[in-house]
C-alpha cells in the first residue's frame, strides 16, 4: 500500500483561525443575549422601583415634622438600596457570585474611602442634617457664633448665613456652627445692659444711686421688671465707680440706642444734682476749692474761709429728651436690616433648611 497523502503547508495569509474566532465570539454573544436582555429588564425594573421607593418614602415622611434635608437623604438611600438589590440579582443569575459580593462589599468600602477623602464636606453635610433636625435657632434670630454677631438669614447644606449688624453677609460652615458656642439673643426678648460711671469721693453714693435710679424709672424703654440696679463696683484713684444695670425689650428697642440715651440722661441728671464726675486720668478735684491769699510784708497769715464750689442746677445746652436726632429713635433696627437683606444678592445658593420651620421672625435688636 502506497501512502500518497500530503499535508499542504498553511498559507501565511490564512484567515481561518480568525474567522473561527469571530464565529465563536458571535455564538457567545448570541448565547449571552438572553442574559443581557434579562439584565436590562431587571435593571430597568429596579430603576423604576427605586424611583417609586424614593417617592413613597418622601410622601410618607412629608406627613411628619421632619427636616427636608433628612427627608431627602432617607428617600435617596431607600432608592439606592433597591437599585443595589437589582444589580446583585443580575450578577447572581449570570453566575458572577463573586462580583455580586464584591459589589455589595465595595459599596460600603467606597463610602468609607469617600468619607475620609472628603472629610470636610462630609462633616458639613452631617452637621447640616443635625442642625435641621433640632435647630438651635430660627430664621431672624440674632446670634453670636464665636466672634460673629448677626441675624440668621438661611441654613443651607454647606453653611449658616448671618446678616451682621453692619449689613454684611457672613457664611459660617455648618461643622463649625454645630461645634461652636451659640449665644441666642432672641430666645429671650428681654436683654440686660450695663455701663460704668464714676463720681467724686466727696459726693454721697446713696444720692447718686437715687438720681440714676430715677432716670431709669422715668425712661420709657427701661423695664421695671426685672428692676434696674445701681451698684458700687470699685474705688478708683479719683472716683467711686458705679455700675448701672437695666433691662429692655429687645424686640422693640435697640440696646445700642437705649444705652446711649440712658448714659446721656444719667450724665445730665448728675450734673443737675451737682454730682461731680472727675476724670481720674488727668484731673485732680478739690471739692471745696483752694483758697488763695496773698500775704503782704509784715502781715500775719490768716486762715482763709472755706469756700465750697457752687453746685450747678442747670446744664447749658443739654436736653432732657429721651432720644435725640443723633440716636434716631429707640426702635429696633432689625426691620431695616431685613429690608437691606431683601435688596441684596443671596450669597449662598440651595434650599433653606429652616424654611419648613419658619415662623414670623422675631426682632431682637
Amino acid at each position: 500500500m502506497i501512502n500518497r497523502l500530503e499535508v499542504e503547508p498553511r498559507s501565511v495569509f490564512d484567515f481561518e483561525p480568525a474567522t473561527a474566532g469571530v464565529r465563536e465570539l458571535g455564538r457567545s454573544i448570541v448565547g449571552a443575549l438572553p442574559l443581557v436582555l434579562f439584565a436590562f429588564v431587571v435593571l430597568g425594573i429596579g430603576w423604576l422601583l427605586s424611583r417609586l421607593s424614593a417617592g413613597l418614602t418622601r410622601r410618607a415622611l412629608s406627613r411628619r415634622t421632619i427636616a427636608p434635608l433628612l427627608r431627602e437623604v432617607i428617600a435617596r438611600v431607600a432608592g439606592a438600596a433597591v437599585l443595589i438589590v437589582a444589580a446583585y440579582v443580575v450578577f447572581r443569575i449570570a453566575g458572577l457570585t463573586t462580583v455580586a459580593l464584591s459589589l455589595v462589599g465595595g459599596t460600603g468600602l467606597l463610602g468609607l474611602v469617600l468619607g475620609i477623602a472628603f472629610r470636610g464636606i462630609t462633616e458639613n453635610f452631617l452637621a447640616s442634617i443635625f442642625l435641621s433636625i433640632q435647630p438651635p435657632f430660627r430664621t431672624g434670630d440674632l446670634l453670636a457664633i464665636d466672634d460673629h454677631v448677626g441675624y440668621v438669614e438661611r441654613l443651607t447644606n454647606r453653611a449658616t448665613v448671618l446678616l451682621s449688624l453692619d449689613g454684611n453677609h457672613i457664611q459660617i460652615p455648618n461643622s463649625r456652627v454645630y461645634q461652636a458656642t451659640i449665644r441666642n439673643f432672641t430666645s429671650n426678648p428681654n436683654r440686660r445692659e450695663d455701663f460704668t460711671v464714676g463720681i467724686g469721693y466727696e459726693d454721697a453714693i446713696s444720692d447718686a444711686q437715687k438720681v440714676a435710679l430715677q432716670v431709669l424709672a422715668d425712661h420709657p424703654a427701661v423695664l421695671s421688671d426685672p428692676e434696674p440696679w445701681v451698684l458700687v463696683e470699685s474705688l478708683g484713684a479719683a472716683t467711686v465707680n458705679l455700675r448701672v444695670y437695666f433691662w429692655l425689650d429687645g424686640t422693640q428697642h435697640s440696646w445700642l440706642k437705649v444705652r446711649s440715651s440712658v448714659i446721656r440722661l444719667v450724665k445730665r441728671a448728675f450734673q443737675c444734682a451737682g454730682i461731680s464726675m472727675p476724670d481720674e486720668a488727668r484731673e485732680m478735684v478739690f471739692p471745696r476749692g483752694v483758697p488763695v491769699h496773698v500775704i503782704r510784708d509784715g502781715e500775719q497769715p490768716v486762715a482763709a474761709p472755706t469756700v465750697s464750689a457752687p453746685r450747678s442746677q442747670q446744664v447749658p445746652g443739654e436736653t432732657d429728651d429721651v432720644t435725640t436726632a443723633a440716636e434716631a429713635g429707640l426702635r429696633s433696627d432689625a426691620g431695616d436690616l431685613r429690608e437691606q437683606s431683601r435688596k441684596s444678592r443671596t450669597p449662598e445658593g440651595g434650599d433653606d433648611l429652616l424654611a419648613v420651620r419658619l415662623v414670623e421672625p422675631v426682632q431682637a435688636a
